[in-house]
């Protein structure tokens, strides 16, 4: 199984829009971050999707994605959801719906805001999905078996999700212990981490550290990162060995 990075930064992604400091003006590529989000490829070939951002369309561009057998939202905040309208190629090409994974506040959320998808209507072209409602319980997702870690980003309930060895959890502040005991052993965790100090809803990165060192995988990748994080060449300086600041477009193994 291998994930790409498709992007790695916040909200705002990097650089920022205006922005004169030193990271947004850097010429170094690993600086240059679009929204957040992953694609998993599986041993059986299926690719699947973690958060459908509004930097959605250049993402598959950039990697040549030909087909996607599912999307895991981690929550409906808009640098996850809002490339959801760009399905429609996808639903085209596959000819069949999309099937999307999220949890009941995720759901309602994007029924929400993408209500012109789910209403009854006859205009031809609009993208399709399926929605599943993610509880507790570990599902099936094509040959994998998918483990939610259900973490909390300030107020907002957020799902991680567990796949074989791979362990992916962004947007959090909060994991309670019995939801880091579904991550131990994994392989390769990818957590998120804003920037050095502390922030009110998401792991700066030594809270993020921690949340490392207490799960011990062989490597771990710190994604969602802000400009504020600091240049991609000092910081990485400064990490353990198998801590890497995340690229948008590394690939890496998971065993």
């Amino acid at each position: 199984m291998t994930i790409t990075f498709l992007g790695t930064g916040t909200s705002q992604g990097v650089p920022v829009i205006a922005c004169n400091c030193a990271v947004c003006r850097s010429q170094d590529p690993r600086d240059r971050h679009l929204r957040t989000s992953a694609l998993v490829q599986t041993d059986a070939g299926e690719n699947l999707l973690i958060d459908i951002g509004p930097d959605f369309r250049e993402q598959m561009l950039r990697q040549q994605v030909t087909h996607l057998d599912g999307i895991l939202v981690t929550h409906a905040h808009r640098d996850h959801v809002a490339g959801l309208d760009d399905i429609r190629s996808f639903n085209y090409v596959q000819r069949r719906h999309m099937n999307l994974y999220a949890n009941a506040e995720a759901l309602t959320a994007i029924r929400r805001d993408y209500h012109y998808i789910f209403e009854p209507h006859e205009f031809p072209g609009l993208p399709e999905a399926d929605l599943h409602e993610v509880g507790d319980a570990p599902f099936r997702v094509g040959s994998v078996t998918v483990v939610p870690i259900h973490a909390m980003h300030k107020t907002l309930p957020v799902l991680g999700y567990r796949i074989g060895g791979l362990t992916y959890v962004t947007d959090a502040n909060y994991i309670a212990p019995q939801e880091l005991d579904k991550m131990r052993g994994t392989d390769v965790l990818v957590i998120n981490a804003l920037r050095r100090e502390h922030h009110y809803s998401h792991y700066c990165l030594p809270e993020a550290l921690e949340v490392i060192e207490n799960i011990r995988p062989r490597e771990a990748y710190i994604t969602h990162v802000s400009h504020e994080m600091g240049l991609y060449a000092e910081v990485s300086r400064k990490l353990p060995d198998h801590v890497h600041i995340a690229t948008d477009g590394l690939k890496v193994d998971i065993h």
